[in-house]
């Protein structure tokens, strides 16, 4: 220790959470603390103006080449014996036709299956992503694309399995855009069939001035599938099935986007609701994970496909 020498001691600088609001200066009165917080709606609005502003540009110079699809989307496959109709994949919210289903498609395909896959609901500059369009109208793009499909392959009917968005859309088109006659069977993964709260967030939308309005007329598609939207009460009204459908709901409890989770399940007839928390305890996947890479959701929708020779699914599934 050098003689004479003062040893500044500071004090350690002050830990805030970065989900909360930042301290207010050291001596502002409490009348300004409260000031800022009667801004929080403003300051909300800017930033969803910004971030808007941002992501659009970013999502059109984005457009990527033509992706290749691996063993699906083959105009030439011809439904077998074993798998007698073909599978559309109908992807969700901000997705598209081949990063949704990157790794089902391959799984479906290897297994023997005639497999399709569509982009729907994309915003004039923005072709990278999808589903933000009208949902009705998103769901006729299915009509023409299972009508495509049924023609290429000369089947009758086809099975469709949706993941989020994706797995609600299939409904839609069943019962008011002449489907069902078409489709066999429903697969929704995390499938947004009664309207989201988005954890809470949707909230926002009855705080934020202008909010609701600027979003509906940016992409309607988000807007379509808040609980109580003017959409999901049609939708959902009358029942939430068809005769003649099979339906099947693959669904997580730790479902973040989808919420509350429960709201994913389906009642009526030729129903079958699955939680994969229920078939393996340990499974974390959440809204993304369980529509991309969960072996459990993969094998549930594959059972779902060929009932007759589905296996159980458990904790073991996750490493095949």
């Amino acid at each position: 220790m050098v003689s004479g020498a003062v040893r500044r001691i500071h004090p350690p600088e002050p830990r805030y959470s970065p989900y909360a609001p930042p301290p207010p200066p050291r001596g502002a009165p409490v009348k300004s603390r409260r000031r800022s917080w009667r801004s929080l709606p403003t300051l909300l609005s800017a930033l969803a103006l910004a971030v808007t502003a941002a992501v659009v540009p970013q999502a059109a110079a984005a457009a990527t080449a033509p992706v290749v699809s691996s063993g699906w989307n083959d105009y030439s496959c011809k439904p077998s014996a074993a798998h007698p109709r073909p599978v559309v994949l109908v992807h969700g919210t901000l997705e598209n036709s081949t990063n949704n289903w990157w790794s089902f498609a391959p799984y479906l395909a290897r297994r023997g299956y005639c497999v399709f896959s569509l982009d729907y609901g994309r915003l004039p500059g923005v072709p990278y992503f999808g589903g933000l369009g009208p949902v009705a109208a998103s769901a006729g793009e299915l009509a023409v694309h299972v009508d495509k499909v049924l023609k290429a392959t000369g089947a009758a009917k086809a099975d469709l399995v949706g993941h989020s968005q994706g797995g609600m859309l299939p409904r839609y088109y069943t019962k008011f855009l002449g489907g069902a006659p078409k489709v066999n069977a429903i697969v929704g993964i995390a499938p947004n069939n009664h309207g989201t709260t988005l954890s809470g967030l949707t909230g926002l939308l009855n705080v934020v001035p202008g909010a609701r309005d600027a979003i509906r007329g940016t992409a309607p598609g988000l807007t379509d599938q808040v609980v109580g939207s003017e959409f999901m009460r049609k939708l959902n009204e009358g029942g939430d099935t068809l005769p003649g459908i099979r339906y099947t709901v693959i669904a997580t409890r730790w479902d973040e986007v989808v919420t509350p989770y429960r709201t994913q399940f389906l009642s009526g007839p030729g129903v079958r609701n699955v939680l994969v928390q229920d078939l393996c305890p340990v499974d974390i996947s959440e809204h993304l994970a369980l529509g991309t890479i969960d072996r459990i959701a993969f094998h549930e929708a594959a059972g779902a496909l060929d009932p007759e020779h589905a296996t159980p699914a458990n904790c073991a599934t996750l490493l095949t």
